[in-house]
């Protein structure tokens, strides 16, 4: 029987629906989001000083290089007079103003963190990093940044008015805000604690990221192999883009976003080629099959010639991270997941060691790299259909190109004395040769 266009048309809205929650909502983070917190703290003759909190509540992915811009529009034809602990990026037009000249007085304004070799005069509480913070789970401490802004405006009735569009850079495109809209008054100690005091208004935007909104081409990949297999599976490919046809070339040229505003100069990075063409590579080896335990061995690569990484982390949903996890030379957490358990294992850089993932050259790769040594749950352990295999990888918040199941590295079906003896020095050799 034909569907009546009538059910094809909801058939149609109903899978555009599916698709966008599945785009602005993430399983593996679903409470995540950045906050806007505007908080009125004095009163003055004509307007008003308030204190302005980003904070990042993305348990995975953090906001990077070169830092947030945060941008409103007012809606009373108000003023900046000063500001601390951030800058607005023009001043605009201030000629009204004959004695005291505005900070800024641009209707929109596009605020950016000052860094932190900042003046003491310029800096305040909760200031200064360049607009770069850490993920929730990694670091809550450097997972906020405030600043201090003086408001004039030219109604004397008291009712001050929230800025309107919100918008985010963090540091690229993808952040969609809420307006503004009324909380409760934030409420801070002083005096040791003793006493509880609160601002005279609140108000809040919760900004949330689509890798739809940000149109950006894929970041990593994932290649995996096993001390089983002599087969290495690479990430797929064309994982982040299709290489050119001269495969003599050492060095591709690859679109960062494919937004026809963007800057060509601010869209272009120079990568390793290779038949991926992704700027990061994730190696998961099974390395060793104890009897209580196994042994993985995560490898991470940057192809940038000309981009570092730093403060990166790498989040693997894998059933083995139910049970006690040791990483090495990384730092580790397990994130409980409602949907997942305790599936999520979250991996960091080690401070003075490896928060740093540096840059390629001509003769080197770089990279970062540790051994994890996973306790098995002897009930449900198998090596059997890639249990043994990561199910999801994400670098830096961004989702990695995983190969399809049926490349998986398998187990051998049943071989000879003679066979297994040389498929054994052929997997030692790649050991050697490779880990």
């Amino acid at each position: 029987m034909e569907a009546s266009p009538s059910h094809s048309f909801v058939s149609l809205f109903l899978v555009a629906m599916c698709f966008c929650l599945a785009d602005c909502y993430d399983p593996l983070d679903p409470n995540g989001n950045i906050t806007i917190t505007y908080d009125i703290q004095t009163w003055t003759t004509r307007g008003y000083v308030a204190r302005v909190t980003v904070q990042n509540y993305y348990q995975f992915r953090h906001v990077e290089k070169p830092g947030w811009k945060l941008g409103w529009t007012w809606v009373r034809g108000e003023v900046i007079w000063s500001m601390s602990g951030a800058f607005a990026t023009e001043q605009g037009n201030c000629s009204l103003f004959k004695y005291d000249t505005p900070h800024s007085c641009v209707e929109s304004p596009m605020i950016l963190e000052l860094m932190s070799k900042a003046s003491p005069a310029n800096r305040s509480d909760g200031c200064c990093n360049g607009g770069v913070l850490s993920s929730w789970a990694v670091d809550p401490s450097k997972s906020f940044s405030s600043f201090e802004i003086t408001v004039g405006s030219s109604d004397e009735d008291g009712n001050e008015q929230h800025p309107a569009n919100i918008t985010l850079m963090a540091p690229g495109p993808g952040y969609t805000c809420s307006p503004f809209l009324d909380a409760n008054p934030t409420v801070s100690s002083v005096i040791d604690g003793k006493r509880q005091v609160q601002v005279f208004r609140t108000w809040k935007s919760t900004c949330t990221y689509s890798m739809f909104v940000d149109n950006k081409t894929p970041l990593c990949c994932v290649s995996l192999s096993t001390f089983y297999s002599s087969t290495i599976t690479p990430c797929p490919a064309c994982s982040c883009g299709c290489r050119k046809s001269d495969k003599s070339s050492v060095q591709c040229i690859r679109e960062e976003y494919q937004l026809p505003t963007a800057d060509s100069a601010d869209n272009r990075a120079l990568v390793q080629c290779s038949d991926h063409m992704c700027p990061v590579r994730v190696h998961w080896h099974l390395k060793a099959n104890y009897v209580n335990h196994w042994r993985v061995k995560l490898t991470v690569s940057n192809y940038n010639y000309d981009r570092n990484y730093s403060n990166w982390n790498i989040l693997v949903q894998h059933p083995g991270f139910n049970q006690p996890t040791e990483a090495f030379s990384f730092n580790s957490s397990q994130l409980p997941s409602f949907r997942f358990g305790d599936e999520l294992g979250l991996f960091w850089g080690i401070e003075y060691y490896n928060t740093e993932l540096v840059q390629s050259s001509e003769g080197n790769l770089g990279y970062v790299t540790t051994e994890i040594l996973l306790k098995k749950d002897l009930e449900s352990f198998t090596l059997r259909n890639g249990w043994a295999l990561p199910r999801r990888v994400y670098f830096n918040g961004d989702t990695c190109e995983m190969p399809l199941p049926d490349t998986f590295p398998m187990l051998p079906n049943g071989i000879s004395k003679h066979s297994f003896s040389l498929s054994l020095f052929i997997l030692l050799f790649l050991n050697h040769l490779f880990w």
